[in-house]
């Protein structure tokens, strides 16, 4: 391996520096959405740290290697969410002031949080570059010290040593998968895992919204930008630091897109009931797009954070049972007469399907008088037993037609 600006011994260093104060994650079998995909399937949940997210590590690192001078004037950096909250934990711990610039567009959840944390929190920009901007300003003039999220070879190392947990814990691996935003954690970890199992396979991931490393290694005009699930790593501008270590260790960048997005994080929490946000769950996404690429090989996948909003989450959650159709939206043809919605909601029952909601519309549909449509969204096993219970109930004198599925309006969706 030729040299490269973070080596294994830095990485190895940072270990010793940061060891017992983060925590020390598990890299556990996950043999249930393994046999779904063909390998033989490790997650390394970084999404069990303190603040959620691997973030913790390079920030303690980083906070660490500061001189009693810049230890008391304080820190600075730019972020909208897992940085920011790492860095902000582990200077209050270590007693050190901690400004954090975050965009103004930050979700309200995030700021409050790093508020929580002891950090004090600058408002300003209405991009992630703009606060980075603002960030060295007040550095620059407040004698701060930037604490950069991904372009720093301290937060690299630290990054790193999630690489050498992994191999310690299992030597077998053939090919980790890490998502990709700035590089700083793929990098790291490729390093650390390289240097001991020199044929290692590294597999970066982003979002397609946000392919800002992969276009710029391939040379290709930037295009990022777009509202992505994996907000984590929607880096728009990739790290100088970190490029050429991608470029000299990194076999290949996969790119996925929101729905995959989206399913990875729902499949993780049914199979292996473990909460990923998007960017953590980026790894798993790319699995699922090119199972073929990975079968029976022993691969490990990182988690990389779970600092999901729990309303996200719900959304999501029910989305995917929409998706899977094991949830779906009924519109039902009936007369406007007593007993007809009994009937119907009898029909139901006797298939096996739970009614959830049911909205009679009278009003408002271009319907006779004397009949009316019903919505009902109803629990169901699988896209299979949708269609079972609209055969029902058009078998019994009900118009039927599926308002929500994978498949297009109007059509009961294909079986699973």
């Amino acid at each position: 391996m030729a040299a490269t600006s973070v080596t294994a011994e830095d990485i190895r260093a940072a270990g010793r520096a940061i060891a017992g104060e983060v925590i020390r994650t598990p890299l556990v079998a996950a043999p249930r959405l393994g046999e779904i995909l063909g390998c033989e399937l490790y997650l390394k949940l970084e999404n069990q740290q303190y603040t959620g997210s691997f973030k913790d590590r390079g920030a303690l690192h980083k906070l660490k290697s500061l001189t009693p001078a810049q230890a008391k004037s304080g820190v600075i950096a730019m972020s909208a969410g897992n940085h920011a909250q790492g860095l902000a934990y582990h200077a209050r711990r270590l007693g050190i002031p901690a400004t954090i610039v975050m965009p103004e567009f930050a979700p309200f959840t995030k700021v409050e949080r790093t508020k929580e944390l002891g950090a004090r929190v600058v408002l300003t920009g209405d991009t992630l570059d703009a606060s980075a901007i603002a960030a060295r300003e007040i550095a620059e003039r407040e004698n701060l010290t930037f604490v950069h999220p991904y372009d720093d070879p301290l937060i690299v190392a630290g990054q790193g040593t999630i690489g050498f947990e992994m191999l310690e814990d299992q030597p077998e691996l053939d090919t980790i998968v890490v998502p990709i935003g700035g590089g700083g954690i793929i990098s790291g970890i490729a390093i650390a895992a390289k240097s001991v199992k020199p044929g290692i396979e590294m597999i970066g991931v982003e979002a397609e919204l946000f392919p800002s490393m992969a276009q710029a290694i391939h040379g290709q005009a930037p295009t990022a930008g777009g509202e992505t699930l994996a907000d984590g790593i929607a880096v728009k501008n990739p790290g100088a630091l970190t490029r050429p270590i991608i470029e000299e260790l990194v076999s290949d960048i996969l790119l996925v897109d929101e729905s995959q997005i989206e399913t990875a994080v729902h499949v993780l929490v049914e199979h292996q009931k473990i909460v990923a946000e998007g960017a953590g769950a980026a790894g798993v996404a790319a699995l699922m797009k090119e199972p073929e690429r990975f079968a029976g090989r022993k691969v490990g996948a990182v988690i990389c954070g779970g600092n999901i909003d729990v309303r996200l989450l719900s959304w999501v959650l029910t989305r995917g049972l929409v998706r899977d159709g094991r949830m779906v939206r009924l519109r039902i043809g009936i007369v406007d007469r007593p007993g007809v919605l009994a009937k119907v909601a009898q029909l139901i029952g006797e298939t096996g399907g739970n009614i959830i909601e049911v909205y009679h519309q009278r009003l408002f549909y271009d319907v006779p008088a004397k009949q009316a449509d019903v919505d009902a969204v109803i629990e169901t096993r699988n896209a299979g037993h949708v269609r079972e219970i609209v055969t029902a109930l058009e078998a019994g004198g009900f118009p039927t037609r599926v308002l929500s599925a994978r498949s297009d309006e109007g059509q009961a969706p294909d079986a699973p």
